[in-house]
């Protein structure tokens, strides 16, 4: 499970030390919570491990009491989804030659809980059968910006009625016509799910991420810690998926949603068009259409529409819903003694 980054665009409420997984964005549990109640249904605890850094472990351990701290896989430096994947896969190969991993994120929000184990256990099954690295691809019911997109090639032979179909491109975040068109084509949404063999997948980073390769000379010594610092930064995607020929797909059979700005909370809520989504101590008189998340005290709004409104014990955010998006390029407008680097 991957568990690392900070979720910025959930600030002032998400920081480096409270990042968006350890939030109670889709319900009354922290994301990460939720999504080690969804590995269990699929995994032993034994064989779950959460990767993330030192600085998380703590938050992650009083959210998850049940699991012990060999559950944690420590990088010794963050270098993303790639190298990190990479170090998994490693360790998962040593304790076990057949060893099939599958990668979820501590932060999406899936439901219900029986289809995710339908899809999962069909992405693994397809990656035993194909020997080939998988995604899971999401059905978009509305033209999403913000996500990456699949291409669907020749189509394979489904898994317990699950569709999978082999990947012939994948297409990185659209402007909206573009997405539109993709939803016309019947592309697909890039959930980030993935599942492969450890010794397929170091196979197909020996032949397409040279900057990974040429690290794991480390790993055989050993040496992480040399291994992370040799290793340069890289997504998953980037650095071997979108190089690879040997990709597939199945389709989920579930819902998805990374919730990936404060807008997605009216999503994952279940807020009707219109409805003002409020989480925490908040009322809206003579308003709609907003979001209003209070952690630390009261929030009360009058008079407005389609704006968000964050209150923290230190910080208060107002903003028009339509910006939630870019919440980043505002932080690198903000001074430091309201958003430290």
């Amino acid at each position: 499970m991957l568990a690392g980054g900070s979720g910025s665009r959930f600030w002032p409420v998400s920081t480096p030390s409270r990042p968006k997984q350890l939030l109670s964005l889709a319900g009354p549990r922290p994301l990460v919570v939720e999504t080690v109640e969804r590995a269990r249904t699929v995994a032993a605890d034994e064989r779950i491990r959460i990767l993330t850094g030192a600085d998380l472990v703590p938050s992650f351990q009083s959210a998850l009491p049940e699991l012990g701290l060999d559950s944690y896989w420590i990088e010794p430096h963050a270098r993303g989804t790639g190298p990190a994947l990479t170090w998994a896969a490693w360790r998962a190969l040593e304790k076990d030659p057949d060893a099939v991993l599958v990668s979820l994120h501590s932060d999406h929000v899936v439901r219900p809980l029986e289809a995710f184990v339908q899809g999962i256990r069909a992405a693994s099954a397809l990656a035993l059968r194909e020997r080939v690295l998988v995604t899971v691809g999401v059905a978009p019911d509305r033209p999403e910006t913000g996500y990456g997109y699949l291409q669907s090639g020749a189509p394979l032979d489904p898994v317990d009625g699950v569709p999978t179909f082999q990947v012939s491109a994948f297409h990185e975040k659209p402007d909206r016509g573009t997405a539109e068109r993709y939803m016309g084509q019947g592309y697909l949404w890039n959930s980030g799910i993935f599942a492969w063999r450890a010794d397929v997948f170091l196979e197909e980073v020996r032949r397409h991420a040279p900057t990974i390769a040429r690290a794991l000379p480390c790993l055989e010594d050993g040496d992480a810690e040399g291994y992370f610092e040799m290793v340069g930064p890289g997504t998953v995607d980037e650095t071997i998926l979108e190089r690879s020929d040997h990709i597939a797909c199945v389709q989920a059979p579930f819902a998805w949603d990374d919730v990936g700005s404060w807008e997605g909370l009216s999503r994952v809520r279940g807020a009707a068009p219109g409805e003002n989504v409020i989480v925490g101590e908040g009322q809206v008189e003579d308003g709609s259409n907003n979001i209003v998340y209070s952690d630390g005290g009261d929030t009360v709004v009058w008079g407005l529409s389609d704006v968000v409104i964050v209150h923290t014990s230190g910080t208060t955010l107002v903003m028009r819903r339509d910006l939630a998006p870019d919440v980043k390029r505002l932080l690198d407008r903000l001074p430091d003694h309201i958003h430290p680097r």
